[in-house]
């Protein structure tokens, strides 16, 4: 079990030390299985961050190299001995549940003040959180449960998911996601998003003070996709997350969810910011706007870079409302082809991967 420190980790241990060992042998095991299949760069940054959380190192503080390189030895010798195991049921209350009975487990766990989260996320790889409840609240018919300190994760901690009619956003995740941009650009830092952002936020004055302000103003951003994201679903009904479910191409599943984050913001995230004219908060996404998603949609970056150099919102609002109708219409084509009776699975691959940028707007 590793030696995590933070707030309210003494409290929960006392209350449930099974289920706080349980949940995080199960992250262990989920990691075990998939870690190793990220890119190596991917994997290192991640590990460092894994890292951290585990020893209570503060985000932006460099772990000492010695020691990160032996905990990823250990580490990975501890996944060889895990790889072929079974997920555990979790013990809460007298009662043991199947650590994929989300909405069962939290019916224990939110009235005593916590929140857990379980699913599978992109590549079918399996997700596990425990973590601190910060806030319980309903919006547009979806209940939001946002976490702050958590007490067990997996490798890569995803910062938000919509499951079952819930949102989760995980703070913690979310800060620590931040704090890993601001020390790559720290590296290198220049002109772009990013410093627009850490400056509409105050960081070059106060930085600590700044980063909490964006943390909040961010998590409500986070919750705005997740919104579009079930936007999406209601305009492109549950064979969606057949197909995606089904997928055993992972270029195919990395551009149709690029796709439909594309549509969601464009539904859902953009829309209100600017409505809200939420100036750093539209900074802060297209620091984040890149990979795929960019590559698809070169006109919003475009747009953007007109919108941050003084030329006014209307490209930006042009140019997310031509994304909501493009991107829907890329998703029912990429849903229709994946229905076809005759569908090959390799030519379908083959034709909606080998020119991503055939697709963009």
């Amino acid at each position: 079990m590793a030696d995590i420190r933070g707030k309210g980790w003494a409290k929960i241990v006392r209350e449930f030390p099974e289920l706080v060992e349980t949940v995080q042998r199960n992250c262990d095991i989920a990691d075990a299985r998939f870690a190793r299949e990220m890119t190596m760069c991917t994997y290192l940054l991640e590990m460092r961050e894994l890292y951290r959380w585990e020893n209570d190192i503060a985000p932006g503080v460099m772990p000492p190299r010695a020691a990160l390189g032996d905990w990823l030895t250990r580490r990975e010798a501890m996944w060889d001995t895990l790889e072929a195991s079974g997920f555990e049921p979790l013990p809460v209350g007298g009662s043991h549940f199947d650590p994929f009975d989300v909405p069962g487990l939290n019916r224990e766990l939110l009235p005593r003040g916590y929140v857990y989260g379980g699913g599978y996320g992109r590549f079918h790889k399996p997700h596990f959180f425990l973590g601190e409840l910060l806030r319980h609240e309903e919006r547009d018919g979806f209940t939001v449960l946002v976490s702050g300190c958590e007490h067990a994760r997996d490798l890569a901690a995803p910062l938000a998911a919509m499951q079952q009619g819930t949102i989760y956003l995980r703070q913690e995740s979310l800060k620590r996601r931040i704090w890993e941009r601001i020390e790559l650009w720290g590296m290198k830092p220049g002109a772009g998003a990013l410093r627009e952002s850490l400056a509409c936020y105050g960081y070059f004055t106060d930085a600590p003070a700044a980063v909490a302000r964006m943390i909040e103003a961010e998590s409500e951003a986070a919750i705005l996709h997740e919104l579009g994201e079930a936007m999406a679903g209601r305009m492109l009904g549950p064979a969606w997350e057949d197909m995606l479910a089904a997928c055993d191409s992972a270029k195919l599943e990395v551009l149709a969810r690029a796709v439909r984050d594309n549509l969601a913001d464009c539904v859902s995230t953009l829309p209100t910011l600017l409505a809200r004219d939420a100036a750093c908060s539209v900074h802060a996404y297209f620091a984040m706007f890149d990979g795929m998603r960019r590559m698809l949609f070169p006109a919003l970056a475009e747009a953007y870079r007109v919108w941050a150099g003084g030329g006014g919102a209307s490209a930006l609002h042009a140019a997310v409302e031509r994304g909501h109708a493009h991107w829907l219409g890329i998703a029912r084509e990429l849903l229709e082809d994946a229905g076809a009776a005759d569908a090959d699975p390799h030519a379908r691959e083959a034709r909606w991967t080998a020119r991503p940028e055939g697709l963009a707007l």
